[in-house]
């Protein structure tokens, strides 16, 4: 755990990058926003464009967590599905749910056109695909949808020449995006509004002994009317929130340049996935000769990185496409997303004022967006729909015993998906 960013194509294809000093006086502020983030620095830059002052503390550096290493996809959705929701809340706050997210992922477009950098979308449209034979789902949910395409496995193998795959849905939507100049591009923005943003400022204390919140650091404090907790899997200030999120590790790695030698394996320039329990996620990033394949998958409630990561991808990506043959792999690191464990966004006032936006999960980049919308709102315009979100509470994730619990259900769920392959 180091003030650096890890070493990740990411942190290296970066053209520059933006500093902020650390905190080391005191401030008093309208809100305090814990957490740089996307979600942190989607809410601070909302709430300096609506007139609010702003601090936002980071204890490492802007998007040094999940923010800045995860694949890199936009799509509407949570971690929980679409039908696990209903059954929960029923349709109609379901479909509203759903809204949400693809207003999240319609901010992140949006914001990316306003700022006029066309160096961070990589790349338009979702692959989903089935590694089983049993496409009944897949066709179903083509029928209801106009804008998703059912592809047979013909032509799945037209995009994905992999013979793992059996059939395909194809949805327009969805994009993806190199996340680390996102999140500077948005840091840029929120500071140009007016937030001030306070790197290696780690709150260590958070107390409200009268009418103010007080942030402590270590060498400074901010005293604010609200605050916003918006760190995740890696830790915060406080105790109740941080026993609500269940840290899940994953693992990418990214290829030398492999150029037209990918055109051998993939053909679709969007976001790929499988449709497993703990699935591989890829896309191709650059262009031309210049391209290279960025590959994710192995879940894990482990912290620590396993030995030969880079290697174990690799082999993960042969025995789908034998036909790239060897190849170097040039980065490789892991990251921990932060899971609730009802698998749904942590979103809402906790107290009064003190606000809550963590828990995003394999969603998190239309998430952290509605999020950061979601409460800027409801502070300055006493907005109620962070009130959806209350069904889905703060439960304790169960200490070791939880991460014990989730391991063990995802290699049950790894061996169900090796049972329909068969």
């Amino acid at each position: 755990m180091t003030a650096s960013h890890v070493n990740s194509w990411y942190a290296a294809s970066l053209d520059g990058e933006l500093a902020f000093p650390t905190l080391n006086q005191e401030l008093t502020v309208d809100v305090c926003v814990i957490g740089a983030g996307l979600a942190g620095l989607t809410t601070a830059r909302e709430l300096a464009n609506a007139g609010k002052s702003v601090a936002l503390l980071e204890g490492k550096r802007i998007a040094w967590a999940a923010s800045g290493r995860n694949g890199g996809f936009v799509l509407p959705g949570y971690a929980l599905g679409q039908s696990s929701i209903e059954r929960k809340v029923g349709k109609l706050q379901a479909d509203q749910l759903y809204g949400l997210s693809v207003e999240g992922a319609d901010y992140v477009r949006d914001t990316i056109s306003s700022l006029q950098r066309d160096d961070i979308i990589q790349g338009h449209g979702y692959l989903s695909l089935l590694r089983h034979s049993d496409d009944r789902a897949f066709r179903e949910e083509a029928e209801k949808d106009p804008d998703v395409a059912f592809l047979d496995r013909a032509a799945v193998q037209e995009l994905a020449r992999s013979d793992r795959y059996k059939a395909g849905l194809l949805e327009p939507t969805g994009f993806h995006i190199h996340p680390l100049r996102y999140a500077q591009a948005l840091a840029g923005s929120a500071a140009s509004s007016g937030a001030q943003i306070f790197e290696k400022s780690f709150v260590s204390q958070l107390q409200k002994p009268g009418a103010k919140w007080i942030c402590r650091t270590s060498k400074g404090s901010v005293h604010a009317d609200q605050v916003v907790l918006t760190t995740s899997a890696y830790g915060g200030p406080h105790n109740r929130l941080e026993r609500s999120v269940l840290p899940v590790a994953t693992y990418v790695i990214t290829s030398e340049h492999l150029g037209e030698c990918l055109d051998d394996a993939i053909r679709f320039g969007g976001c790929l996935s499988d449709t497993r329990r703990a699935g591989d996620y890829y896309r191709i990033t650059g262009q031309g000769d210049d391209r290279r394949l960025l590959w994710g998958g192995r879940i894990t409630t482990r912290r620590s990185e396993p030995m030969k990561l880079a290697e174990m991808l690799k082999q993960d990506i042969l025995d789908i496409y034998p036909q790239l043959r060897d190849f170097k792999v040039d980065y490789a690191w892991s990251g921990l997303m932060g899971y609730a464990t009802h698998k749904m966004p942590l979103i809402g006032e906790m107290e009064p004022g003190l606000w809550v936006g963590t828990a995003f999960g394999g969603h998190g980049l239309n998430t952290t967006a509605m999020a950061g919308k979601v409460i800027s709102r409801a502070i300055t315009q006493g907005d109620e729909d962070w009130k959806m979100f209350q069904p889905y509470d703060f439960n304790w994730n169960g200490g070791v015993v939880g991460q014990v619990a989730t391991q063990l259900e995802y290699w049950r769920l790894q061996a169900l998906d090796w049972w329909e392959e068969r």
